[in-house]
């Protein structure tokens, strides 16, 4: 099923999850009453263009096919610029705007281009869609995972691609709910009996 049917029945998310763990109050006014925020943070949209891009990096290597650079790149231009060109409800911070991201957005994926490293990795899945049923929760949780990948081995690989300021400390890694739910998505959709290791890839905007 894909994650648009799935939202159209009742439902929590790993997100809204967090954002009740974070702030009740946070919760309440964005999940509940449903108001929306007097602006869009330019990260938040800029975290968007860049995770489509590495979905379709992903995708084309499910298929065999490794992007170029240049067709990176001017991947990130078009979906930076559909996002987020002339938008006036974006807020950017000081010194930043639509052109100074666009040149980040291209910077930061050519050092994922050549710093990533070049596994052998089968990719299995690619923003694949979930949503899994635990004990004492009357609704389901659902989301999607950003790459799912395997070895040679048979070891299956979730990673979670986050596009940040900072690297993530190892006890944020350890708290976080996310990669846990994830873990019981996987195991849930037949791959109980596999060995399952949890990433994060960070691409630190400095």
């Amino acid at each position: 099923m894909e994650l648009s049917e799935l939202r159209n029945t009742p439902h929590l998310s790993a997100s809204s999850v967090g954002d009740y763990l974070d702030c009740g109050l946070l919760y309440k006014l964005g999940r509940i009453d449903k108001i929306k925020p007097a602006f869009t943070p330019d990260a938040m949209e800029f975290g968007s263009a860049i995770h489509m891009v590495l979905a379709e990096i992903h995708q084309q290597k499910m298929v065999g096919v490794e992007l170029s650079i240049k067709e990176i790149q001017e991947s990130f231009e078009k979906h930076w610029t559909k996002l987020a060109k002339d938008r006036v409800n974006i807020q950017y911070a000081e010194g930043k705007s639509f052109d100074t991201f666009l040149l980040e957005g291209k910077e930061l994926l050519s050092v994922y281009y050549h710093k990533r490293s070049k596994d052998s990795f089968q990719v299995i899945g690619v923003e694949e869609p979930f949503g899994i049923n635990l004990e004492g929760c009357p609704v389901p949780i659902i989301g999607a995972i950003d790459l799912i990948e395997e070895d040679s081995s048979g070891t299956i690989i979730v990673t979670d691609f986050k596009t940040t300021g900072r690297a993530y400390s190892n006890d944020e890694v350890d708290r976080n709910f996310q990669l846990t739910i994830y873990q019981i998505a996987v195991k849930q959709n037949g791959f109980a009996d596999r060995e399952i290791l949890l990433k994060f890839d960070c691409l630190i905007k400095t």
